[in-house]
């Protein structure tokens, strides 16, 4: 089951977030990047020196290393973000599928026993489900009798 889960609400929300993320308490969680944000912080003050008029370089300079140092520092959000944005869609893809699939559920462990059809999010720990070549998994669960196949686990 391949999903798009890079659409434009996701997008949005991701932008949002990379500038959300500048908070020094949310840099500090990932060392490199917060030493990225001190120097960013500290660029940005130099360049505001040197708007005063007490720079040691020219002022444009100092400028444009504190936007690259901004937009790294934006981007990598943006980035982290986006990757948080399509595990979130990805995984209610997976809870939407969940609830979709029928399970062929056994009275026992029993491969022989009576079939019972319910649906997957119906399942619970304890239940056995019988599983034949080309079936959805229903849910998470040990094989108790059978086997498969690293082959059958493609999509």
């Amino acid at each position: 089951m391949q999903t798009n889960t890079l659409t434009a609400p996701i997008l949005r929300e991701a932008l949002a977030a990379s500038f959300r993320k500048l908070s020094p308490r949310a840099q500090f969680r990932n060392p490199v990047m917060f030493v990225v944000f001190v120097c960013s912080a500290l660029t940005t003050a130099l360049w505001v020196q040197a708007l005063a008029g007490h720079g040691e370089t020219n002022t444009a300079f100092i400028f444009w290393i504190a936007l690259w140092l901004w937009f790294t520092l934006v981007f990598a959000n943006f980035a982290e973000a986006i990757a948080e944005g399509r595990g979130k869609a990805q995984a209610q893809a997976l809870r939407g599928a969940r609830r979709e699939v029928v399970a062929k559920k056994l009275a026992s462990a029993d491969r022989a026993s009576a079939i019972t059809f319910t649906s997957g999010a119906d399942l619970r720990i304890g239940n056995h489900v019988l599983v034949e070549a080309g079936d959805v998994i229903p849910g998470d669960g040990d094989v108790v009798d059978g086997i498969t196949s690293p082959a059958s686990t493609r999509t």
